[in-house]
């Protein structure tokens, strides 16, 4: 949301920080020059500008001129030779260029000119934590990831957004918040169903407390994680022990010989967390860099058995997130988020080209009005580029297995990262700007192997080039509808639209007041008259809570893009927001279930009414309607007035 007609490209020094930026007003907020010079510091500049690395992305079909001869070395092990002009009928992938001359080589990327197409269609955006079913151990599985791919499917639905899928290290105390992980390469084992594993019928007496105990946590108010994997980890080692060596079968070794070294890496965190903790800066001094002796010698003191545990619980969650994706029609967007924790597995093996001592986060804007502090480290950009970017293609690569499609959390970040040096906040912070050609390269190479579109979210301070390079290489943006001042049927066409999000206000949570009194309660100030205003302008004829919830996305489900999400939250007129941005421990962030069960959810009359509407209007694989307890109901119509609001958390 840039400020109309402000060019907001400002001169930078040679490693990447900028003189300032305009906020969402139009105001100038030039950098104070401590900020620099502490920035810089955290780079590890030297000099004018950083050093120089051998890199070029190019797109397919594309032929630029070659300072000399060259050899071309594909992936696959092919050699070419280029003279003058590099071939512009190259495959997609990661390539190498060899001077004739013997000078340096450059890794070459080539990609494709657009990322795949997204579908015409609707979905849902659900945290899957919140999504608990009567078989869940205190919070929503893979195996409800599946019931509801299933059920969306069903009900004409094309696509399901998800919250990240991350990992954190099996160990507690788990990190709440799913924008937090401890790494984007691997997938976190609290999501695994524990009756779906191969080998669990073995032990299935030793398991009958463990699941009783685990369903009884169903019946809590709040996620309580830390329980959850306690019991998971129990039931998966009686399980792994019961199997012994055979644990997996060969599908299991190949597939761990597949990964490579970062597996063996990340099951060796996994055991030196066990006995350390799951921050490598409090372990001991030996242990904190991944390639020391000391950590070789503690891995095989570990033994093989519990490496090969955790590898196993990474395959069990492909396994099943393989099974919730497969053959349903309906695309599992999976979320890339914008970083991982400091102290995390991705911290300790990518240390060397981090800015440790920075933070990531984001100035005061409209989003959030006190600026926002994410606690994530940034990748210094001339080491992140030096290393051929390859910690974001493990981590774009790891998120699209088994995925559909991919959100890009904070998309912003792949052009510029807002820094806070040590001691700062959101309001003495810096722009550092990123190579995001070659980031976006990455992700269209990813996307296309993987056959997955791709959406980038853009909302808040966006400088005009980062819709311009989304565009140009199809990546969708995202419009919300409480924040546009037009009709749904006047959305730019390239985007996703969506009423809210996970950072948001519920539309129950707006329309009822419930949401501002409760961020009053906490001594917070949080305007929400320009959302009201815009949900009456979407359901001026409604006078229920769930009327406004079915008109507004009748009339959201006019847009002319492609995609169209509505949030599960709103299709049971849930009153609680998942996430409050700038609290940690005043708001019970990640941790509020939905308030009605899986079970309940696919019987409930907003949902399904919300279904309807959004299928009569997104074209071919919809449904005609279907008849509720009410009997039939034509999209966008009343709904049945005993339909109450779920409430809200006590805070």
């Amino acid at each position: 949301m840039s400020a109309p007609g402000r060019n907001t490209s400002r001169p930078m020094d040679g490693w990447g920080i900028t003189d300032g930026y305009w906020d969402v007003a139009g105001a100038w907020h030039p950098i104070d020059e401590g900020v620099r010079a502490a920035l810089l510091e955290a780079m590890g500049a030297d000099g004018e500008d950083p050093p120089s690395t051998g890199y070029w992305s190019v797109r397919h079909g594309d032929g630029p001129h070659l300072q000399s001869p060259c050899d071309v070395r594909l992936e696959d092990g092919t050699e070419l030779h280029a003279l003058t002009q590099l071939p512009g009928d190259l495959p997609v992938g990661y390539h190498e260029l060899a001077p004739i001359d013997g000078g340096p080589i450059t890794r070459l990327a080539v990609a494709p000119r657009s990322c795949p197409a997204p579908p015409h269609t609707w979905g849902w955006s659900v945290q899957l934590y919140a999504v608990r079913s009567r078989w869940s151990w205190g919070l929503g599985d893979l195996a409800d990831l599946r019931d509801l791919v299933q059920w969306t499917g069903g009900r004409g639905g094309g696509a399901l957004l998800v919250n990240p899928l991350h990992a954190n290290i099996p160990v507690t105390p788990q990190q709440p918040s799913p924008y937090y992980p401890s790494s984007r390469r691997f997938r976190n084992v609290i999501y695994l169903r524990v009756a779906d594993v191969p080998g669990a019928t073995l032990v299935g007496a030793d398991l009958e407390p463990l699941d009783a105990a685990g369903r009884a946590l169903n019946e809590r108010a709040r996620i309580d994680r830390d329980e959850a994997l306690r019991l998971k980890i129990d039931a998966l080692t009686r399980i792994f022990t019961a199997l012994g060596p055979e644990a997996g079968g060969e599908d299991f070794r190949r597939w761990r010989a597949a990964q490579g070294r970062q597996l063996e890496r990340w099951s060796t965190y996994c055991a030196l967390a066990e006995v350390h903790g799951s921050s490598w800066w409090t372990w001991p001094d030996e242990l904190r860099r991944p390639d020391a002796a000391a950590v070789a010698e503690a891995a095989a003191a570990v033994g093989e058995e519990r490496l090969r545990f955790h590898a196993w619980c990474q395959w069990l969650v492909d396994r099943q997130l393989r099974a919730a994706a497969a053959e349903s029609g309906v695309a599992v967007l999976q979320d890339l988020a914008v970083g991982f924790e400091a102290g995390g597995f991705d911290g300790w093996v990518d240390q060397d080209l981090l800015a440790l001592s920075c933070r990531i986060g984001a100035p005061p804007d409209e989003l959030g009005p006190e600026g926002q502090d994410w606690g994530l480290p940034p990748y210094v950009p001339w080491k992140l580029r030096a290393a051929g970017f390859e910690p974001f293609r493990d981590a774009v690569r790891a998120v699209l297995v088994h995925a559909g499609g991919l959100r890009i959390d904070h998309v912003m970040g792949l052009f510029r990262q807002y820094w806070m040096p040590p001691g700062a906040g959101p309001h003495d912070g810096g722009y550092v700007r990123f190579p995001a050609p070659e980031l976006l390269d990455i992700v269209a190479i990813e996307a296309s192997r993987q056959g997955a579109f791709v959406i980038g979210e853009d909302l808040g301070t966006v400088e005009p080039e980062v819709s311009s390079e989304l565009r140009g290489r199809g990546i969708l943006g995202t419009t919300l509808g409480w924040f546009e001042d037009i009709s749904p049927e006047e959305y730019e066409p390239a985007t996703v639209a969506a009423m809210t999000t996970h950072d948001l206000p519920t539309t129950a949570g707006v329309i009822t007041g419930a949401d501002a009194a409760a961020i009053h309660r906490l001594g917070r100030q949080f305007d929400d008259s320009r959302i009201l205003a815009r949900l009456k302008a979407l359901a001026p004829d409604a006078v229920t809570v769930p009327d406004t919830v079915l008109d507004a996305y009748a009339a959201l489900s006019n847009a002319p893009t492609p995609l169209v999400l509505a949030q599960l939250d709103d299709a049971v007129c849930n009153l609680a927001r998942p996430n409050l941005p700038g609290t940690v421990d005043e708001w019970p962030n990640w941790c509020l279930p939905l308030p009605v069960g899986l079970e309940e959810l696919t019987t409930h009359p907003i949902a399904l009414g919300l279904a309807d509407i959004l299928g009569a209007e997104r074209g071919p694989g919809s449904l005609p309607k279907v008849a509720s307890a009410d009997g039939p109901r034509p999209a966008g119509s009343r709904s049945p007035s005993s339909s109450e609001p779920s409430s809200a958390p006590a805070t």
